[in-house]
């Protein structure tokens, strides 16, 4: 039986390298996703960075404790508490005490249009110099900041070279900061860091531009220091870290950056890897199932021959084995080939950051192996089964034609899937309509829907292969009847050729339709939303716009001011999960007058600093309730609900009152200009109060397509990521399985010679075959897609959100005439190959 097999496996040797290849880049590519996920889920150990040289750090904690039944749950605080005076006096009895203050500002040469810190997407952070005694700030050139007016500036070494633009020692530059705009003039510059971008000035300036004190670098004992802490908050410490040794690297800013990027590239890949795993499990076995059922011809012969059912099934095995091993090993290889190019593409994009590299990890690996493995035989075992059970006299009838391509089971297990995705998708309406706007729902269903069709093929084909071919079937010529006959009879053939088509375009029109469709609705939603005429936002999530500006433009006549300010409030939810939501500090009239909030129930003009404005995803949502919420400086208190928005879009937050948002700086500002008012006037006094302080103002449609873009960058190259490593592969096994499906052809096409086709007349059929194909995998994956989108459409409906579905038509066009291209390549390469043997060699040969 094992020679039997060795010598099957020779005289079809394009079958079994097809299904090689097939398997061998499935497994490569779950090996590399695999390996470069694994690589997300530890961040590098870091020690103290910004205050590596300080002795002990004290600063009020940043962080929310909740004790709950099942332990304590922790929240980040968005507004940490200063560290109060009377601590500070009582530390400073210790021995020498440096006060330090954080604030942001932002810097530009005098005359340039180039703001130093990157624009408005990034910002740096003033400091009181004393303070860099105790951080890795040396001076590089230049002096300390003696007198108010005088900076020392953080810049890298290539913008020392003042050919390059760079900002030098004796330069002036016009510096923005909480309190306004001002000129000032660089007396010494520092090496910059890789985790803030630092403006230093005098102990005196920084103290009244910043009067809170962030943090205090105490040269004394820990331990008295934590004595002299407990004293201070009357005997608790509660409120106030002491932090030496590692601990010292939680005053850093942002010191949970590494393992907060993590999450993001974590999520990406573990996206791509579950995409991946599916195309690769789906066309793998795809693949060795046609190539199963390829040879049913053969079988039938053997059967009629004398050989068993148990034997046939024997020698299916053994060739899968001998074909699956190698070939899971060598994409092994090929994974571990392609990890750290992978990744440091992803470095290079942006998309991780510039530490991350491939571990030495090597479970991947063993999974991705045994997943091929396991796949094969999982692909050949329902055409073996199958191909056992044929009987000697039904052989050559059963292989000659496609009859019978739909045993009961795989009616049901086809029904079952496609009932599991429409039934996610039903109950997910029904029930919570947000989730379809999920990242994991709109990639999962569609996973679902593709292999529901995909099982359905051979029912769908034949419909749609005379519904793509009805009118070139009536052209003149035999082309066109010729190519529809041949596919609809070839049902098995043409269904594996379209598979890779049919999860190529549902896939790329889910992914890209539902991203575009969400962006979309965003934007929709932001601008119905907002009645203001001007949006002015400070850049950066932890920015503040100038206190100046704010004052000026609250003076505009004929100008409806809303200052609103960014925040959080945490609440506990059935005792147990500690659930932090964004929220904005605002005056409700003011509120009013700029904005159209989707309330579902309650006012929100009855805002006040007892109460507060939920939205529908909070379990208690009731008007007149009273919720227990910790504020963003960890405050607890109770308040009132007073109105209920609807979710929408998971952009719909919360809000309470400034008082209930202490240390919060305002961050945005709407204007509108009122009814009566001149609108002339109010424009240039808001635009001259911004370039008084050098603060962007943008009108309402400026700050939308600047906010909400149509696709953000880093989900452009998530998407291209995904699809790219997706449809790769498709596109491989697309080519490689009508490679498989032409060579097994050789006969059919010498008969058409020999009845008088000329060579190019053959070559149309194969090509315009290939098209069909096509054509049909790419309904299939439509119908999908369209089943997707309807469902986004019908769950933004139910979310009160009005906004029409985005359909990449331009992506999509491209995918579809790029697989027939490559459709046409691949079926017409082997088959002019085929045709340089005279057709009588060929004439009776069909397996």
């Amino acid at each position: 039986m094992l020679r039997l097999t060795l010598q099957g496996m020779r005289a079809r040797w394009v079958t079994f390298t097809g299904s090689f290849v097939a398997l061998a880049l499935g497994v490569g590519l779950i090996a590399a996703t695999g390996l470069a996920l694994a690589a997300t889920f530890q961040a590098p150990h870091r020690g103290p960075e910004r205050f590596a040289a300080a002795p002990v750090v004290v600063r009020a904690t940043d962080t929310l404790r909740v004790s709950t039944p099942i332990g304590e749950r922790t929240q980040r605080l968005a507004d940490p508490r200063a560290v109060p005076a009377e601590v500070a006096a009582e530390l400073a009895r210790l021995g020498r005490t440096v006060e330090d203050r954080t604030f942001p500002v932002s810097y530009a040469s005098v005359g340039g249009s180039a703001d130093r810190t990157g624009g408005e997407g990034a910002a740096a952070a003033g400091h009181p110099w004393s303070v860099a005694a105790a951080t890795p700030y040396r001076l590089t050139d230049g002096r300390a900041p003696r007198t108010p007016g005088e900076v020392v500036v953080a810049v890298a070494t290539r913008e020392r070279d003042r050919s390059g633009g760079g900002v030098a020692v004796g330069d002036r530059v016009r510096v923005v900061t909480p309190a306004g705009a001002g000129s000032r003039t660089v007396v010494g510059t520092v090496a910059a860091t890789d985790f803030e971008t630092a403006v230093f000035f005098t102990d005196a300036e920084a103290a009244q531009l910043s009067p809170r004190i962030d943090a205090l670098v105490v040269h004394a004992d820990a331990t008295a220091v934590r004595k002299a802490v407990r004293n201070a908050v009357r005997g608790t410490g509660s409120g106030i870290d002491v932090l030496t040794g590692d601990e010292r690297r939680r005053a850093d800013p942002d010191p949970d950056r590494d393992s907060e990027a993590l999450v993001s590239v974590n999520a990406l890949l573990g996206t791509a890897a579950g995409i991946t795993c599916f195309v690769s499990v789906f066309v793998v076995a795809s693949t060795f199932a046609f190539a199963v059922a390829q040879r049913r011809r053969e079988f039938g012969l053997l059967r009629t021959a004398g050989a068993t059912a148990r034997q046939i099934r024997r020698t299916v095995f053994a060739e899968a084995v001998l074909v699956a091993v190698p070939a899971s090993a060598a994409g092994c290889l090929l994974g571990a080939v392609g990890a750290p190019p992978l990744a440091a593409w992803m470095v290079d994009s942006g998309v991780a950051p510039s530490w991350f590299a491939i571990g030495d990890q090597t479970w991947p690996l063993h999974t991705a192996f045994w997943t091929g493995l396991c796949v094969v035989m999982a692909g050949v075992l329902t055409s073996s089964w199958r191909a056992g059970r044929i009987k000697p006299t039904e052989a050559l009838r059963e292989a000659a034609l496609d009859n019978g391509t739909m045993p009961p089971s795989r009616w049901l297990l086809g029904a079952l899937l496609l009932l599991a995705g429409l039934g996610l998708l039903v109950w997910s309406l029904a029930t919570d309509p947000g989730e379809a706007l999920k990242r994991k729902t709109y990639i999962t269903r569609p996973m679902l829907l593709i292999v529901g069709f995909a099982l359905y093929a051979p029912v769908l084909v034949p419909p749609l292969v005379r519904l793509v071919t009805w009118l070139p079937a009536r052209l003149p010529g035999a082309t066109g009847l010729l190519a529809r006959e041949n596919a609809a009879t070839g049902v098995r053939r043409t269904a594996a050729v379209a598979a890779p088509v049919l999860i190529t375009v549902a896939l790329a029109a889910s992914l890209l339709g539902t991203t575009a469709t969400i962006n979309e609705a965003k934007a929709t939603e932001a601008a119905t939303q907002t009645t203001a005429h001007y949006v002015v936002a400070a850049p950066g999530e932890k920015s503040a716009l100038p206190a100046p500006f704010v004052t000026r433009a609250q003076s505009i006549p004929g100008a409806a001011v809303s200052a609103s300010r960014s925040t959080a409030v945490t609440v506990l939810e059935e005792g147990v999960a500690l659930v932090r939501s964004e929220a904005r500090a605002v005056d409700p009239a003011a509120l009013a007058v700029v904005s159209r909030l989707p309330v579902a129930s309650g006012r929100v003009a009855d805002l006040d600093d007892g109460g507060i404005v939920v939205n529908e995803e909070w379990l208690n949502r009731t008007v007149g309730q009273r919720v227990r919420v910790w504020l963003g400086d960890g405050r607890e208190v109770t308040l009132r609900i007073v109105a209920v928005l609807r979710t929408g879009t998971g952009g719909n937050g919360v809000y309470v009152t400034p008082r209930n948002a202490p240390g919060a700086p305002v961050d945005r500002v709407d204007v509108a200009v009122r009814d009566g008012a001149d609108a002339t006037a109010v424009d240039e006094a808001l635009r001259e109060a911004g370039a008084a302080t050098r603060t962007t103002v943008r009108t309402k449609d400026e700050w939308l397509a600047g906010s909400h873009p149509r696709s953000s960058e880093s989900t452009r190259l998530g998407l291209l990521l995904i699809l790219g490593i997706a449809l790769l592969y498709t596109g491989i096994a697309l080519a490689n399985t009508l490679v498989m499906a032409t060579s097994d052809r050789v006969g059919d096409l010498a008969v058409l010679r020999l009845t008088g086709a000329t060579k190019p007349q053959v070559l149309r059929l194969v090509a315009a075959e290939a098209l069909v194909v096509v054509a049909v995998g790419s309904l299939l994956g439509a119908a999908v897609a369209g089943l997707n989108l309807l469902g986004l459409r019908g769950a933004l409906a139910l979310l009160s959100v009005r906004s029409p579905l985005v359909v990449p038509w331009g992506g999509l066009g491209a995918m579809v005439a790029a697989s027939a291209v490559l459709a046409v390549v691949a079926a017409v390469v082997p088959a002019l190959t085929a045709l340089r043997t005279r057709p009588v060699e060929h004439a009776g040969t069909r397996e």
